[in-house]
């Protein structure tokens, strides 16, 4: 009977709303994954894909020197940013955001780790 209580207790610290926490170091970890066509430190070269230093709320297309699919112009030009939405969404699917465009990574699955992957764009992508 006590661990049962002790099990409830637990839970109801739990947040109801099914958000999982963010953990920007194992998003590190997530983002080796990315490392083989995106860097991220200020001032970094573009790979095959372009240096995601400042990507978040960032425009999209907009690195300089990056040579962006026509897919890729086409929704920067109807106003694609990177906010937390948009960046969720194209990282769990990059084809359903950008159809025809030239990302060839097929999304992350785990909730967990596209949270964590979240955490860390974010911190890595602002740091001064």
């Amino acid at each position: 009977m006590r661990v049962w209580m002790m099990a409830a207790a637990a839970l109801a610290l739990v947040p109801m709303s099914g958000a999982m926490a963010q953990d920007a170091d194992a998003g590190q970890r997530v983002f080796n994954q990315c490392r083989a066509c995106h860097t991220i430190n200020q001032g970094g070269r573009n790979g095959v894909g372009p240096n995601l230093y400042g990507v978040w709320g960032r425009a999209a297309g907009a690195v300089e020197g990056f040579r962006y699919s026509a897919p890729m112009r086409a929704k920067a030009g109807e106003g694609l940013a990177w906010n937390a939405d948009n960046m969720r969404a194209y990282l769990t699917d990059p084809k359903a955001v950008v159809p025809g465009g030239s990302m060839s990574f097929a999304g992350i699955r785990n909730e967990q780790q596209l949270n964590d992957l979240l955490a860390y764009l974010e911190r890595a992508s602002t740091a001064q």
